[in-house]
């Protein structure tokens, strides 16, 4: 699916504007006298095809979207290969095998979302991408490591990790005490807080990119007015927030936020695992310990028994002694 409207846009941006103006060299009167001289049909053939795709140059097609990104046309940009090379290279750690899938889909996911042309970071944006990080690797078995994950991430993304941490505690702060009207509020364009802010940029930008961090920035804000975390919950109310509040398509939004809470609940059962086995190591361990404390006071016992029994034995030894003539 995705080739096949790869290959349609690809043959929409080929065909030059003047292919379907008609022969410019014809006046509109002889137009209308000769009626053999008409607009050219571009040739729906496979070979004509091909020749729009071979003859194509980028930015060069006659529509708004590739006037708008034109300036980017023949851009340098890295491969997923290259930027998990560069995450890899800058960590100088090993992954844990059991995140090691997770931290690669992490890295090409968001790899993928910056270096797109319509990408535009926003607050919204940034908090859902600290939400996922904390929530993906809030658990990883070496806690040092989290740290230093998380930066060599960003490097590769080419995000400056100190700006994206301000901007998410921006809308943190501000959605803090907030009620779920009131954001509705912000998200409508009301006001001018953060939200309201991104809202209006949103809804000016006609070629705005949803990508998957935007979406859990919103499930964080729904978090953050007390509303109930749960996925029939949080549905309908994403669906109203992207068709309703910002004017978009709320499919890929939906989608999204129950691939969260199924990925939520997963870590959470987890969690109550390994904090399980964790209790009952500690119990075993207890028992363990309260089983040698036990034999060293039967030892002890047994060597008190032992003295007095040597001691007993040298008092008798003694008085017999002391009572012979």
């Amino acid at each position: 699916m995705y080739f096949r409207s790869a290959v349609v846009t690809l043959l929409a941006l080929a065909v030059p504007a003047s292919a379907f103006m008609g022969n410019t060299a014809f006046s509109r009167t002889s137009v209308s006298v000769k009626s053999s001289v008409e607009t050219p049909v571009p040739d729906a053939s496979l070979q004509g095809q091909t020749d729009r795709l071979v003859n194509y140059k980028p930015g060069e097609a006659d529509t708004d979207f590739a006037r708008k990104f034109k300036h980017l046309a023949g851009a340098k940009v890295k491969t997923v290969g290259e930027a998990f090379a560069e995450f890899s290279k800058d960590l100088g750690l090993t992954i844990n095998p059991l995140y090691k899938n997770m931290v690669t889909d992490i890295v090409g996911t968001t790899h993928l979302i910056v270096v797109s042309a319509r990408f535009q970071r926003d607050p919204i944006w940034s908090l859902g991408m600290i939400s996922a990080l904390d929530l993906l690797l809030k658990n990883y078995p070496e806690p040092e490591y989290y740290g230093k994950i998380v930066s060599s991430l960003f490097k590769c993304c080419g995000l400056d990790e100190a700006e994206v941490r301000a901007e998410a505690k921006t809308i943190m702060d501000w959605s803090e005490g907030k009620t779920k009207a009131e954001i509705e509020a912000a998200l409508k364009g009301e006001g001018d807080s953060p939200v309201a802010t991104v809202t209006k940029t949103i809804k000016a930008e006609k070629y705005w990119m949803y990508s998957r961090y935007f979406g859990i920035g919103l499930i964080k804000l729904m978090e953050q007015s007390g509303m109930e975390m749960d996925k029939d919950e949080v549905y309908p109310v994403i669906d109203n927030w992207m068709t309703e509040k910002l004017d978009r398509s709320s499919l890929t939004a939906c989608n999204d936020s129950d691939m969260y809470f199924k990925i939520k609940n997963k870590l959470d059962m987890m969690e109550t695992m390994m904090k399980e086995i964790e209790i009952r190591e500690k119990k075993r361990m207890a028992e363990r310990l309260e089983g040698k404390a036990e034999q060293a006071l039967r030892a002890a016992d047994r060597e008190e028994l032992m003295q007095a029994e040597i001691s007993a034995e040298a008092k008798a030894t003694r008085d017999r002694v002391n009572a012979a003539p």
